[in-house]
């Protein structure tokens, strides 16, 4: 397939038409799905999750995401929408607890970038999930919280050194106004955010040309 780059450098054009081959972990999750509708028309999206059938992956294993990578081959970017958090009392967190959000949430989503960034092709893009929770605490979010305060500090750090041009950002989402019934009375006082404003922080960070980048849709 002959593919034609432009001047951004991440974007290709087969007769004419936007060519990008993304692979979508979490795909089937809300967030996952949003990104899926808004950027389906532009790109080859893989959707990856751990009980999808044709692409299954286990984000806190290693060997389950080598082998994802391996199954899909060069890619022009990578999403991750991906990654559990246990919520509870501080007083009451356990160690174990706590390490539910270092293996999956945190570590889960920087072992898709140490693993996955060979995979890119130049001026590929990666985009991680943080979310609201490192800005604007809650009470029995401090894991959470945590986890995702560093996957923020890793993007801005990893940006400066990630090679061949690739661009590496992470969206930080607030409660989905889809998810206000079933998370509202934990989110009191937090304004839901649209999945119209979710998607297009995914598409810029994307198509888009910048990184080290936070897109907080707050």
């Amino acid at each position: 397939m002959h593919r034609l780059k432009n001047d951004i450098g991440n974007i290709y054009f087969i007769r004419g038409v936007i060519y990008m081959k993304i692979l979508l972990v979490g795909a089937t999750g809300t967030i996952g799905q949003i990104v899926y509708e808004e950027l389906k028309a532009d790109a080859e999206i893989i959707q990856a999750s751990r009980h999808a059938p044709d692409y299954p992956v286990d984000i806190t294993s290693q060997d389950s995401i080598k082998q994802l990578f391996n199954q899909v081959g060069p890619l022009d970017g990578i999403i991750c929408t991906v990654g559990a958090a246990h919520f509870g009392p501080l007083e009451e967190m356990t160690p174990e607890q706590n390490l539910i959000a270092v293996h999956s949430k945190q570590l889960g989503q920087i072992n898709m970038v140490l693993l996955g960034q060979k995979y890119l092709r130049d001026h590929g893009s990666i985009t991680l999930t943080t979310g609201i929770l490192m800005d604007d605490p809650l009470k029995t979010a401090a894991s959470a919280a945590m986890a995702n305060g560093a996957v923020s500090a890793f993007v801005k750090s990893a940006a400066i050194e990630i090679p061949r041009g690739i661009r590496i950002n992470h969206v930080s989402p607030s409660m989905l106004e889809k998810s206000k019934e079933k998370h509202g009375k934990l989110f009191q006082g937090y304004e839901p955010v649209s999945s119209t404003r979710i998607g297009l922080a995914y598409r810029k960070s994307v198509f888009g040309a910048q990184t080290g980048q936070a897109y907080k849709v707050y």
